[in-house]
């Protein structure tokens, strides 16, 4: 079916119920980042794949809302068809909504499906709306009513992730779980967002591409723990260690009627960022309590058994791409054409090699020149670039081990490049140096370091479009919460805490030129006491060379220097002993010192 086809069906529907407009956000039912494609309503509808955007039709109008990450791609994607896009600014809210309070007559409506709309976002709708005298009404689902062949919810199996891996097995996980809620007096928990239910029980899927969870809902008692899910996706083992465990297991469809027939005295707290209010409204209690995600917070600061086990994933990542850059630099030297489609499947490959390997933590952006300033850049194998041996490439990519989540950026020269490019090759590398090297009161939050990465490009009134860093999972999602590195509210306002696991990636795009990006994960660690009270620091800790023949040294301080000659040391010391010979001469000459 054509997108203007799609388009008028969806207005057809519209009409029928009176609503002016009618909003298609990028989640599914839990508010996740990445969905199955049962929920790529979105994308379904207006043939854009980023995993971020919002479409908004109205009687007259389709637009699509995204941000600076995706214009690019959005430009490419919606060329010839009816819908337009519209570009957010940085930090900027639901600037559709406020389209929509322009655009409509007073007294016009707003429709939505509410299970893809949680509590907070309802609210932000509601408040902007009644501003400019509209309505939202959130009980209709349009999408269904016109998605034909639309994909079935995924029925890939459920596994467990041991203990020895996970640090904490689920019964401790329930007892923190516990505790937490008795400070704020509930004897329930309603877990929606799908890695919080993974975390707290142990267990991984394969319903989403890239991210190991698997859809379902849990409900935390102080006795018992439920998990709604499809029970046909659990092994009769698997079953029986759960349950020993004091997990009942409910078909996913099921946990409405299980909220609802909660006792009345029963008080149930719930996460407004994630619980949609399409199931809110379903379930409303007076004794219903609201706040911030108790398993974030647990979750989002690694205990000494995960950090020892994502250090060991850093290993193994480090070799996959040492082996595909040798590889990329024999093929290019023979003149074998490499494109980079081709280039993605060959390190997905090579990180398959990698012991406890489950596969790819993202889709590989792989962006050769010009391809490079398109920041989530895909490469397709019918479209993607031959990569030549001249200007820059832009690898941004991470896997997923039973032992941990990478994400790693890498831009490197393939030959000669320009003065313009190492110029602001080395403007991002002092900002990456800059977050890396900080030391910082307990107590600061991402947004106050965020400027650090941008100092030196603003200074030559450069700057770029995202946020600096994002939270990483233990075999999870690789974005979580709380915490960020970024200039925005929300997240970049989240204190940094020991034991957070965050990017570091500051970078630079001349589009239709070349993009850089240089990025490592960071974990948060102490850095000392003092009469000012405990300080942290940054303990960078994927390993692999970062590119030197594009550094202009003049630009260096001698601090900076000798960061990256120790970091250097450190990535040919982690790594030497799973090289082989040939491997470990080509590390050696990538992890040179440079001479302060």
């Amino acid at each position: 079916m054509e997108i203007s086809t799609k388009i008028a069906a969806l207005r057809v529907s519209m009409k029928a119920r009176n609503l002016a407009a009618y909003l298609i956000p990028s989640s599914d039912p839990h508010q996740s980042e990445y969905v199955a494609p049962h929920w790529e309503a979105r994308k379904w509808l207006s043939g854009f794949t980023g995993s971020a955007g919002v479409l908004v039709v109205t009687m007259d109008h389709a637009g699509l809302w995204t941000d600076s990450r995706y214009f690019i791609q959005a430009e490419q994607e919606l060329s010839g068809t009816p819908i337009q896009l519209h570009r957010l600014g940085p930090a900027r809210g639901p600037e559709y909504i406020e389209w929509l309070g322009e655009k409509l007559p007073k007294g016009s409506t707003l429709g939505m499906d509410g299970m893809l709309c949680s509590l907070n976002q309802n609210r932000n709708i509601v408040k902007i709306l009644h501003r400019h005298g509209l309505e939202f009404e959130n009980n209709h689902d349009l999408i269904k009513k016109i998605w034909s062949n639309r994909p079935t919810i995924p029925t890939a199996d459920i596994f467990e992730l041991d203990p020895s891996f996970a640090g904490l097995d689920r019964n401790q996980k329930f007892a923190q779980i516990r505790q937490a809620m008795d400070t704020q007096g509930a004897d329930h928990y309603l877990l929606s967002a799908l890695d919080e239910i993974a975390w707290t029980f142990n267990l991984r899927g394969r319903d989403i591409a890239f991210n190991p969870v698997f859809i379902a809902y849990a409900v935390i008692g102080i006795n018992k723990a439920f998990l709604f899910t499809n029970v046909q996706k659990i092994s009769q083992k698997l079953k029986e260690k759960l349950n020993s465990d004091g997990v009942i297991l409910r078909n996913y469809l099921t946990v409405i009627d299980f909220l609802k027939r909660l006792p009345a005295t029963a008080n149930l707290l719930i996460d407004k960022s994630t619980t949609s209010i399409g199931l809110y409204q379903e379930i409303e209690k007076a004794n219903m309590i609201t706040g911030d995600s108790i398993v974030q917070k647990l979750k989002g600061k690694k205990n000494k058994v995960e950090i020892e086990h994502i250090r060991q994933a850093m290993r193994f990542d480090g070799v996959a791409l040492t082996k595909l850059y040798r590889w990329l630099e024999e093929a290019l030297t023979e003149k074998k054409a490499v494109t980079e489609a081709a280039l993605a499947d060959q390190l997905a490959a090579f990180r398959a090699e990698q012991p406890g390997y489950y596969g790819e933590s993202f889709p590989a952006i792989v962006g050769y020149q010009a391809n490079g300033a398109i920041v989530h850049y895909r490469p397709e194998h019918e479209s993607s670039a031959t990569i030549q041996p001249s200007g820059l490439l832009l690898l941004d990519s991470g896997g997923q081990y039973e032992s941990g989540t990478t994400d790693i950026t890498r831009t490197t020269a393939l030959g000669p490049v320009t003065d313009d490019q190492r110029l602001h090759y080395t403007l991002v590398l002092k900002g990456h140096m800059g977050i890396a090297m900080l030391h910082y009161p307990k107590g600061t939050k991402g947004y106050q370091i965020d400027t650090l990465a941008r100092q030196d490009l603003w200074k030559a009134h450069l700057d770029y479009g995202h946020g600096t860093g994002h939270g990483v999972g233990f075999f999870l999602n690789v974005h979580e919460g709380p915490q960020s590195i970024s200039s925005a509210a929300g997240r970049g306002g989240v204190p940094l805490e020991i034991g957070m696991l965050t990017s570091n990636e500051p970078g630079f795009y001349l589009p239709d030129h070349y993009g850089i990006r240089i990025e490592n994960l960071v974990l948060t660690v102490e850095a000392g006491e003092s009469a000012f009270g405990t300080f942290l620091k940054f303990d960078t800790i994927t390993l692999f060379p970062i590119d030197l023949s594009l550094v202009k040294k003049e630009l260096l301080t001698e601090p900076e220097i000798a960061w990256l000659n120790d970091y250097h040391q450190k990535v040919f010391t982690e790594l030497k002993p799973l090289l082989n010979a040939e491997e470990v001469d080509w590390l050696k000459t990538k992890c040179a010192s440079l001479a302060i």
